[in-house]
């Protein structure tokens, strides 16, 4: 006698649809540092102190290198005693002068004694500003005996070593900036056209899977006069991205648009190295497709390249349309 069996619910499914997307050309870029910069001695003396060697990771304002100090701290200390001094000057000359100007109205003081208040005044107040100027400068000195790193990164060249004398204009060391990086990348004349008209780019993470987002392309206003090919720059976003100078990554340059079919992503599965999708009929009977997938894009969506047609129904959910699949197999082996 047959078993009867409750007829099992209908499997949630999308149509595989059209949908205009961004149509790319990819090619090969090079990461390269925005910020590679070598720092030069701006004062003379011996080096005291080098913290980092070469590959250290450098962060920002960090001390790189420090001088002995001790003549700049002198000329700076005699800097400021001399500003002082100079300003205690001002205050007696600006004193004296008020004191005339109030006196010569009451003709209690001689016009050429007032005129000579007036130009110690103005003696004293340009005392002042040398002194000052002397003391800026002095400070600068002293300062400059501490090298600080100007932006966060890794040091790639040391020139100098402890208890090295260095003269000013001597170079110290290259560094180059890990947070702000871009790609460069050779492009085919054909297409420069569209990518500066679409300003719109994306940089693929090697070893994951996943795009960055370009901040801004910049297409370089001549050709290669033995390649032919444009250099294309993109701007990646400001930060830390697991990217290097000197990696080679693939860049996707949007050219235009075109109509793809797309299904939502969690439908796709993947057996080994197999991709596939779970195809429902309109009879609710379910088979398993081989597909060729192509770019995952926004909302969730993939784009498949080949093994489907536009309107074919996909299981939503492969884990239920595999259990089915199972149960359809085994009710046509009892028949």
């Amino acid at each position: 006698m047959p078993s009867s069996f409750a007829q099992p619910p209908a499997l949630e499914t999308v149509a595989a649809r059209h949908q205009l997307l961004a149509d790319e050309q990819r090619f090969d870029g090079v990461v390269e540092a925005v910020f590679r910069s070598t720092i030069s001695a701006q004062t003379a003396g011996e080096i005291v102190e080098l913290p980092f060697d070469v590959n250290d990771y450098v962060p920002k304002d960090a001390v790189v290198l420090r001088f002995e100090n001790t003549r700049q701290k002198a000329q700076l200390d005699r800097a400021i005693a001399n500003e002082a001094q100079a300003r205690a000057r001002l205050q007696e000359a600006e004193a004296r002068y008020r004191r005339n100007q109030r006196l010569i109205k009451e003709n209690a003081v001689s016009e050429s004694e007032f005129e000579k208040s007036e130009a110690d005044l103005k003696s004293a107040q340009a005392q002042v500003e040398l002194a000052a100027a002397d003391r800026k400068e002095a400070q600068e000195q002293f300062d400059y005996t501490v090298v600080t790193a100007p932006y966060a990164g890794v040091l790639v060249e040391r020139f100098v070593e402890i208890g090295e004398q260095v003269q000013v204009g001597t170079k110290l060391g290259t560094g180059l900036s890990l947070e702000k990086l871009r790609v460069e990348v050779q492009v085919p004349a054909r297409y420069i056209q569209q990518i500066r008209e679409s300003n719109q780019g994306r940089v693929e993470l090697p070893g994951r899977d996943g795009w960055l987002q370009a901040q801004d392309i910049t297409v370089f206003p001549y050709a290669d006069e033995k390649s032919h090919t444009f250099t294309v720059r993109a701007q990646l976003p400001e930060g830390q991205h697991g990217l290097y100078p000197g990696m080679l990554v693939k860049v996707a340059f949007t050219v235009g648009e075109q109509q793809y079919l797309v299904v939502p992503n969690r439908s796709i599965v993947h057996r080994s190295e197999v991709t596939g999708v779970y195809v429902v009929d309109a009879q609710g009977k379910v088979a398993f497709r081989q597909i060729r997938k192509g770019r995952e894009v926004p909302d969730d969506l993939a784009v498949v390249l080949a093994g489907l047609e536009v309107g074919e129904q996909v299981a939503l959910d492969p884990i239920a349309a595999t259990i089915r699949l199972k149960q359809q197999n085994a009710g046509h082996g009892d028949e």
